[in-house]
């Protein structure tokens, strides 16, 4: 199938036929990694600008590997260095790198809903790298391919995901991206992180538990949230140390999960606190793994969107 989408704003809009020919790309993108020259020419001449608003170092640093791996022309541009600190809006910065021509928009944003307005504004395709608590699709993504490429499917698996699901795009993404491919979910977190919604999606495979071990009983795959201190306004739990206690993942929890489960995390990770050590380092644990398969997604991605497929496409026709 083609991927006709324009942009690519979260998995909530995406059909499980688009989730796995985006997965199935991204397949076909990893062994580019592996080669001594890192390099395909599918978008040369192209050019991918990545527009973050927030820190970040996984999700930039793999857009910009991604796009030049495709040989394409990537930019980076922080807000830090943006005229938004003159008192330009998001819209008007847009525009002007948009009368630049380029041929992919990939942006990050704290206000959810960002990737969205520039897609309804502007003309180039956007990437969305993440906006507020809303969505992450990139990030679950390269989970859903780390799974497959782990455990040889999605269909059919128990998946545990805990932690402060309240402000976190990732579980957000990841909620639709596995309940679309009839994986069975579990959320927990302390009340006060599991918000009403996440009760509200249980007729689509999701079900909320309030302790850790009811979640993890049985499951195949362990995805632990990172605790989202920017974004919490209140204290949402009384410690740090206490959250630990409660809701960080120990090897105690893991023996009640599958013998061969697998563990997640999509970083930055605060050791000791939502994982320990012991399992972040282990065998089990897939977490530099879902790094790597970050930079095949997001090949796939900008290949999909800025023009990849459909020059390849052309070449056959001739």
């Amino acid at each position: 199938m083609n991927f006709n989408r324009k942009h690519l704003l979260g998995i909530r809009e995406l059909e499980a036929s688009e989730i796995s020919h985006l997965l199935d790309t991204a397949d076909s993108f990893r062994d580019v990694s592996k080669r001594e020259v890192k390099k395909v020419p599918a978008l040369r001449g192209r050019t991918v600008i990545n527009l973050f608003f927030e820190s970040s170092t996984r999700t930039r640093t793999s857009f910009e590997i991604a796009a030049k791996r495709l040989s394409a022309d990537a930019i980076n541009i922080s807000v830090s260095t943006s005229s938004v600190n003159k008192g330009e809006t998001l819209l008007d910065t847009a525009r002007n790198l948009e009368a630049m021509a380029p041929d992919c928009i990939v942006v990050r944003h704290a206000m959810s809903g960002a990737a969205h307005h520039l897609a309804r504004m502007g003309k180039a395709p956007i990437i969305n790298a993440g906006d507020g608590s809303h969505e992450h699709p990139t990030q679950a993504l390269l989970d859903a391919l780390t799974i497959r490429e782990y455990k040889g499917r999605i269909e059919g698996l128990k998946v545990a995901i805990i932690g402060d699901a309240l402000h976190s795009r990732v579980a957000r993404s990841n909620v639709h991206l596995l309940t679309k491919l009839n994986a069975s979910v579990s959320i927990a977190g302390p009340g006060t992180l599991v918000p009403d919604e996440f009760a509200e999606l249980v007729d689509n495979g999701l079900r909320v538990e309030r302790r850790i071990e009811d979640a993890i009983e049985g499951a195949d795959v362990v995805m632990i949230l990172r605790i989202q201190r920017e974004r919490q306004q209140e204290a949402f739990f009384p410690s740090m140390r206490e959250y630990a206690v409660h809701y960080g993942l120990r090897m105690d929890h893991l023996k009640r999960a599958a013998p061969d489960a697998i563990v997640m995390h999509p970083g930055p990770m605060n050791r000791g606190i939502e994982v320990s050590s012991e399992i972040a380092d282990s065998s089990r644990s897939l977490i530099l793994d879902q790094v790597t398969n970050g930079v095949a997604v997001r090949m796939a991605v900008l290949y999909l969107l800025a023009g990849g497929a459909r020059n390849d496409a052309d070449e056959k026709g001739h």
